[in-house]
């Protein structure tokens, strides 16, 4: 007769012992390496903490920096606060470089809509003025042909 095969908690197959104190020293180990398990997907799914843990770590990080190059590091945050500001007054100046924009595309529409009424206006005059030089050329040619008969 064969011997009943179990995983162990390593995950190795052995054979399965058939006394009470190795089933019980089994199930322990089982449920040690459970415990360690549970606690390291637990430790994965709290996020607080491993931001924490995560800010942590930069800011040591950037201590280091600093101990080792003091200037590199006051110049990278020179920079950091330099972008920050020019973002700040980007943003506090939008309305006005909107407002600017909409009165320049307003002032060219005016002045488009003022060049269309002048054009219009200079083609209501030839027009006028043809047709006056019509009516004085019919005019004059009905005085000629009065004088003819």
């Amino acid at each position: 007769m064969s011997t009943p095969i179990s995983s162990g908690p390593d995950g190795a197959d052995k054979p399965a012992p058939n006394d009470p104190d190795a089933i019980k020293a089994d199930i322990e180990a089982t449920r040690a390496q459970l415990g360690r398990t549970v606690d390291e997907l637990s430790h994965r799914l709290d996020v607080p903490s491993r931001a924490k843990e995560g800010a942590a770590r930069a800011k040591d990080t950037a201590v280091e920096t600093y101990r080792e190059s003091p200037p590199t590091v006051i110049g990278a945050g020179a920079g950091v606060a330099g972008l920050l500001g020019l973002l700040v007054w980007r943003s506090r100046t939008k309305d006005r470089r909107k407002a600017k924009r909409q009165a320049k595309r307003d002032a060219k529409r005016a002045t488009k809509a003022v060049a269309a009424r002048r054009a219009a206006a200079e083609k209501a005059a030839r027009k006028a003025t043809r047709t006056a030089a019509k009516k004085a050329k019919k005019a004059k040619a009905r005085r000629v042909s009065r004088r003819t008969k």
